[in-house]
């Protein structure tokens, strides 16, 4: 028997635990999903216990799939839902609120509130985000806000912030260390991604005692921790095992691509949609719409790279499913998109949360629109795919804008990229290739990598690379002409969505 490594991928929607061998192999895996929790319009929660549990069940499934090597493990890697908020008591390590997910938009009122009085440009240029509910500081405020007590607390530093990789850490080392990395850090809206620290003019003028904050590692490989095993009711794992990188997921899924140089640029095709592309050591300032933010380089080391995030891909084939009841599985949407020639006419601008880069609109809300009488569940559930390329294609125009050099390829991963029709029209609507890895997992296994090159399971970035391996490549075959005008119809039907700009 060889030794393993387990990574943790803990999602918006639900967790994923793999079991990678040296040779890149997966030879055990797990998945469950979490409870979404959405106590009024706009607002939505997960409950942090919960996530814990359900991340010790994969744990657990993942281990037993792989041959219960327990004690083979050599060490761990943490991927993470980036931005969602928990706050917890750190006596007795039990949250004090419900975790606030990304996607929530119940601070929209105090992001408002900023812009208008003119601090914006102070956030983007400290933090490379803009002011937006999307971002963890006003979700610790608003936690704060909601107990005067809980501030107090805070300020002693008896109330704990985290990230969810935080939230995971503290628990898998049974409450001995508070501790986040560079990548998740700059998505909090409070960390200087140039001085590389946590900024106190931000935290003033938030109102968030630097207390409650984790201390940020140097790198997202680097030995965070060892598990407490038992002594925190995680018999799954045993006690000693190194915690020895931990990434936000899109960073994770960029270092698991192999996206390590300047311009190399992953999709990840998940709950949202998330396209970075690799800048180096130079901050790129965006100037249409993109995020400047902290990424890893071919040793874990931060490296800046520009990003595009879209806050509904996914979540609308879940909601197919779930509410509309068009469908049963999510795979059942490639052979209904192919059952008809197109979209008849018909756009769907996901909007649910609003409308992340490079719009930024928290009030713009979901379309259909080009419905007709001929209008059929297939074009519905088709132009929900397709929203999901427009929305890429977006951010692919603003990234080669800021970035000044076209991108030539893109990689692709996430649960979405296995659907064939929608690669293949991903690739047509931006003309460029889609690399399709063959395991499009690639969050799970960037987390691996991290943990893996910190610990010496792989000896160099070298041989992490040849782990990764092409499964398709998805040439553009659409004319341009046509790819023209469909573009041009989608644009039509997002400036119906931001129609309430206009509006006196």
């Amino acid at each position: 028997m060889s030794d393993i490594v387990l990574a943790l991928d803990q999602g918006t929607t639900g967790s994923t635990a793999l079991v990678f061998s040296a040779a890149g192999e997966v030879l055990g895996r797990a998945y469950a999903e979490i409870t979404q929790h959405y106590p009024q319009p706009g607002w939505v929660e997960h409950d942090p216990e919960e996530i814990w549990q359900v991340c010790r069940r994969v744990i657990a499934s993942a281990l037993s799939d792989a041959g219960s090597r327990r004690r083979e493990l050599k060490a761990i890697g943490l991927a993470n839902q980036r931005e969602t908020t928990v706050v917890w008591d750190r006596q007795t390590g039990r949250p004090v609120y419900p975790a606030i997910v990304w996607q929530s938009r119940q601070t929209a009122p105090l992001c408002e509130k900023l812009k208008a009085d003119g601090l914006e440009p102070l956030f983007r240029e400290r933090t490379g985000l803009v002011i937006d509910a999307y971002f963890s500081a006003t979700k610790i405020r608003f936690v704060l806000d909601s107990d005067p007590a809980l501030r107090q607390k805070a300020e002693r530093g008896e109330i704990l912030f985290g990230t969810i990789d935080s939230w995971l850490l503290w628990k898998l080392t049974g409450g001995a260390v508070h501790k986040t990395e560079p990548t998740n850090a700059s998505r909090t809206l409070l960390y200087d991604i140039h001085r590389r620290c946590w900024d106190d003019d931000l935290l003033e003028i938030l109102d968030i005692p630097r207390a409650m904050l984790p201390e940020v590692a140097r790198s997202s490989a680097e030995l965070f921790g060892y598990t407490a095993g038992e002594t925190v009711e995680c018999a799954e794992l045993p006690a000693g095992v190194p915690i020895a990188g931990m990434a936000g997921d899109q960073q994770a899924a960029l270092f698991g691509q192999g996206c390590w140089s300047p311009g190399m640029a992953k999709n990840t095709y998940g709950t949202g949609c998330f396209l970075l592309m690799n800048s180096g050591d130079k901050s790129v300032a965006s100037r249409h719409g993109l995020l400047t933010t902290l990424g890893c380089g071919e040793r874990g080391q931060p490296v800046y790279c520009l990003e595009g995030s879209v806050f509904t891909a996914g979540a609308g084939v879940q909601w197919l499913r779930d509410e509309l009841g068009l469908i049963r599985f999510a795979a059942e949407t490639e052979g209904l998109a192919a059952s008809v020639p197109d979209c008849g006419g018909v756009y769907f601008v996901p909007a649910f949360s609003g409308l992340g880069a490079p719009y930024w609109d928290m009030e713009a809300r979901g379309l259909f629109c080009g419905l007709t009488r001929g209008t059929s569940r297939a074009h519905l559930v088709r132009a929900v795919l397709e929203s999901i390329a427009y929305q890429t294609r977006d951010v692919l125009e603003a990234m080669n804008r800021d970035s000044g050099v076209p991108l030539a390829g893109l990689r692709v991963d996430g649960g979405a990229a296995s659907n064939n029709f929608l690669m293949q029209f991903q690739a047509d609507l931006t003309g460029v290739p889609v690399d399709r890895p063959m395991l499009v997992e690639s969050t799970a296994m960037g987390a691996a990598f991290l943990a893996g090159l910190t610990t010496g399971f792989w000896s160099a970035p070298a041989e992490v690379q040849n782990a990764r391996r092409q499964e398709r490549l998805f040439e553009p075959k659409m004319d341009e002409s046509r790819r023209e005008e469909l573009y041009a119809g989608w644009q039509t039907a997002v400036r119906r969505a931001l129609a309430h700009r206009e509006q006196p």
